[in-house]
C-alpha cells in the first residue's frame, strides 16, 4: 500500500514538473478581414514555409479547416461574439455545430482551442453574460464527442478585464464585469483552460508617449521600473502587464489558472501622428517578443514561467476600420512578400522572403572538430548551454535543429551560437580545441545557424500593451490610456 502510494506521489511530483518546464510557444494570428488576401491554401503554405506550428484563426470556416488538414500545425478556432446567442440558448445548437462543422475536419486538421467570444468588456453586458452558456454547451459537446481533454474552451480579454494594472502587484479585476468573469474563472480553473489575454504595447505608448518610452515598450530599456510593493524590477511593458493579470488571478484565489498572450504584436505603417508605426520598430518589438518568450524568461513575479504567444497578424487586413495602423499589423502583405524581417525561433534576424541562408558579417561560424571525442563534445556542450548561456532549445526533440541526433551536430549549433553571441572572436570558438571555425554556413533544412551580421541587433526583454482592433472584435476604445500601467511614474525609473 505504501509502495502504491509512493509510486502516485512520485508520478503526480513528475507531472507538476513537466508542467513548470513546458516550453513556451509562439504562434501567429491569421486574420481574414480583407478582400485580396491569398488562398487559405496558400496561406497554410507561407506559414509552413516558416515553420510555425500554432495558428489562431477567429471562426471554423470549413475552407480554412480544410487547408490545415495533415500538417500537423495546431489550430485555435473561434465563435465570434455575433453567434453567441445561439450557443447560449440551446446545447443542440453546440452539438450540431459540432457535428458538421468541426467533427469531419478533426483529427486531421489539429484544433487544440476554441474562443469563445472575444474581449467581452469591450461588448454590452447583454452580449458579455452569453458567453459562459455558451462556453459549458460548447464543453458539453466535447465532452459527450471524448474531445474535452484535447479541446480546451476559453475565451479572448482586453486589458479593460483590469480596473487596476500599476504597480502589477496591485493587479485587480474590474468588478463591474464580476456578473461574467468570476463563472468563467471556475470554469477555467475546473477544466484546466488557459486565461487568455490580448497585449498592445504600441497603443500604450502611442497614447501616452510623454510618460511611456518607445525603449520599453519595445524591450530595449536602458533603466527599470521597480514594483513599489514588491521590489521587483521590470525591464519591459509585456512583463508588467502580464503580472498584473497574474496578480489579479492570484488575488481571487486562481493560481493554477494559466495565462495565454491570444495577441499582440506592432503596426508597420500608421497615420500621420502614429510616428512609431514604422516597419523597424514592428521588426524589434516583434523580434524581441520572440526571443523574450522561447528563452523561457517568464516574469518578475514568476521567472521561468512558460507562456504561450500569438503575435498579430500573418496580413495587413485592408478592410478593418480606423486609423491607417489598424490596417498594417501583418508580417507580409497580401502577396506573401514580408514587410519586414522576422525569425519566429528567435535566433536572429532572418529574411522571411529570400529564407535564412544568411552570411555573417565576418562569413565565419564555429562548429564542432571532427577529431574531438564524444567526451570533449559533451562536456562542452554542456557548458555551452549551461554556463555559456547559449539557448539550446533548437536541438531538443522535435525541434528544427534535433537532426541529425548525434553529439557532433548538436554540438556545433551550440557553439555557433555561443560564438556569434561574442563577437565571432577568435576565443570564443576554442571550446577546450573542440571549436573550428569554418567559411561554409552549416545551416540546413529549417535549422538556421546564428550569424553576427543581422539587420539589427536584438536586445533584451518584451513588452505590455492593451488590445487592438481584430478580426473578429469590435474596434477598441482605448481605455487604457487612462490607466497607471501605462503612465509609470518616471520617478521609479532607475538605471542599471
Amino acid at each position: 500500500m505504501a509502495r502504491g502510494f509512493s509510486i502516485i506521489f512520485a508520478a503526480s511530483v513528475l507531472l507538476v514538473i513537466l508542467g513548470i518546464c513546458r516550453a513556451s510557444r509562439v504562434g501567429i494570428c491569421y486574420g481574414r478581414n480583407a478582400d485580396d488576401l491569398p488562398t487559405p491554401e496558400k496561406a497554410v503554405q507561407l506559414i509552413q514555409m516558416h515553420n510555425i506550428k500554432y495558428v489562431r484563426i477567429y471562426d471554423s470556416n470549413i475552407q480554412v479547416l480544410k487547408a490545415f488538414a495533415n500538417t500537423g500545425i495546431e489550430l485555435m478556432i473561434g465563435i465570434p461574439n455575433s453567434d453567441l446567442l445561439a450557443f447560449s440558448q440551446f446545447e443542440s445548437n453546440a452539438n450540431t455545430w459540432l457535428k458538421n462543422s468541426i467533427l469531419p475536419y478533426y483529427p486531421a486538421t489539429k484544433i487544440t482551442y476554441i474562443t469563445i467570444g472575444a474581449e467581452l468588456t469591450e461588448a454590452p453586458n447583454t452580449t458579455a453574460a452569453l458567453v459562459v452558456p455558451a462556453m459549458q454547451n460548447v464543453f458539453t459537446a466535447l465532452k459527450k464527442a471524448g474531445l474535452h481533454r484535447r479541446i480546451k474552451v476559453s475565451s479572448t480579454h482586453s486589458l479593460g478585464v483590469l480596473s487596476r494594472s500599476f504597480p502589477p502587484s496591485a493587479g485587480a479585476f474590474n468588478s463591474s464585469h464580476a456578473f461574467f468573469l468570476k463563472p468563467m474563472l471556475e470554469f477555467l480553473a475546473e477544466n484546466q483552460s488557459p486565461f487568455m489575454i490580448d497585449l498592445y504595447p504600441y497603443y500604450a505608448y502611442r497614447d501616452s508617449s510623454t510618460n511611456v518610452s518607445l525603449d520599453y515598450a519595445l524591450f530595449e530599456a536602458s533603466s527599470e521600473v521597480i514594483d513599489p510593493n514588491t521590489g521587483l524590477l521590470y525591464t519591459n511593458m509585456f512583463d508588467a502587464q502580464l503580472d498584473a493579470i497574474n496578480y489579479a488571478l492570484m488575488a481571487l484565489n486562481f493560481k493554477t489558472v494559466n495565462i495565454m498572450v491570444t495577441e499582440t504584436g506592432w503596426p508597420s505603417k500608421g497615420s500621420p501622428k502614429e510616428t512609431a508605426a514604422t516597419p523597424d520598430n514592428a521588426e524589434t518589438y516583434n523580434t524581441n517578443l520572440i526571443r523574450h518568450v522561447i528563452n523561457n524568461t517568464g516574469t518578475p513575479a514568476k521567472p521561468g514561467g512558460a507562456v504561450d504567444v500569438y503575435v498579430f497578424s500573418l496580413f495587413n487586413e485592408n478592410r478593418k476600420p480606423g486609423l491607417e495602423s489598424e490596417r498594417n499589423w501583418g508580417l507580409f502583405f497580401p502577396d506573401q512578400t514580408s514587410v519586414y524581417n522576422l525569425d519566429f525561433t528567435g535566433k536572429g534576424v532572418v529574411d522571411m522572403t529570400a529564407g535564412g541562408n544568411n552570411t555573417g558579417s565576418n562569413g565565419t561560424w564555429c562548429i564542432a572538430s571532427s577529431s574531438a571525442s564524444e567526451a570533449e563534445l559533451q562536456n562542452a556542450l554542456s557548458w555551452a548551454c549551461g554556463s555559456g548561456n547559449v539557448d539550446c532549445s533548437a536541438i531538443q526533440p522535435s525541434q528544427p535543429c534535433f537532426e541529425p541526433d548525434n553529439l557532433a551536430s548538436h554540438a556545433s549549433f551550440a557553439f555557433n551560437s555561443y560564438y556569434q553571441q561574442n563577437g565571432a572572436t577568435d576565443i570564443a570558438c576554442t571550446f577546450g580545441g573542440v571549436g573550428v571555425r569554418t567559411n561554409k554556413n552549416p545551416s540546413y533544412d529549417n535549422c538556421l545557424y546564428a550569424t553576427t551580421g543581422g539587420k539589427k541587433a536584438i536586445v533584451n526583454n518584451a513588452t505590455v500593451g492593451p488590445s487592438k482592433s481584430s478580426s473578429s472584435s469590435p474596434q477598441r476604445s482605448y481605455w487604457w490610456t487612462q490607466h497607471l500601467l501605462v503612465a509609470f511614474p518616471l520617478f521609479f525609473l532607475v538605471p542599471f
